[in-house]
């Protein structure tokens, strides 16, 4: 990949990170349900598990997809039952009990939840097969790593981001109502995320 390329690359990378999806939603749900500083292995699982992703599709995870497709349905269909799961313990999370000053009650995604979660989410496989496409066409392992790496610098600033905002929102989300209407309103936006999916255009 050319050098003069980097720039689209870079902007490329970033809106797709930083528009709404998956992984900010549930993002700055996390955020709001507990705070910061919970949220940050959350938040590398996501900043690393998309590159890895990266990197292995660019390698040869596309070949796969374009010897056997059904095996691409296959995904599709665990990546949606997998998302409607989440989407569903989002709506149901109790609000976190505290004691003193520490909060004690639930959990949220580990570094390890979030990284292998790129594997169903599919706007990371469209953002993905799309970069790889577009940037790393003839698989040539250097444009795929910088590829990979375009995604772990725009991720930083979108994961910071959507984990701030839902931490800011917590002063409003206060009452144990406000924050079920949140945790519901979250999921009903992750269930939409799955429209372009099962309905593309």
């Amino acid at each position: 990949m050319s050098i003069d390329l980097l720039p689209a690359l870079l902007a490329f990378c970033f809106v797709g990170v930083i528009t709404p999806g998956p992984n900010n939603l549930m993002l700055m749900a996390s955020g709001a349900n507990y705070g910061f500083r919970r949220t940050v292995p959350h938040m590398m699982g996501v900043g690393l598990g998309m590159p890895v992703l990266v990197v292995l599709v660019g390698i040869g995870i596309i070949r796969v997809f374009e010897t056997w497709p059904i095996v691409q349905t296959v995904l599709t269909v665990l990546s949606v039952a997998y998302l409607l799961f989440l989407a569903w313990k989002i709506a149901t999370a109790a609000p976190p009990a505290r004691t003193g000053d520490v909060e004690v009650a639930g959990k949220p995604l580990t570094f390890l939840q979030a990284a292998l979660f790129q594997w169903v989410n599919p706007k990371a496989w469209f953002m993905a097969l799309s970069a790889i496409t577009l940037y790393a066409a003839g698989r040539d392992p250097l444009a795929i790593l910088w590829v990979a790496g375009a995604y772990v610098g725009v991720s930083t600033i979108s994961t910071t981001s959507w984990t701030a905002l839902g931490q800011q929102m917590r002063r409003f989300l206060g009452s144990p109502m406000r924050l079920r209407v949140f945790n519901w309103t979250m999921a009903a936006l992750l269930v939409a995320t799955l429209i372009p999916v099962l309905w593309p255009a």
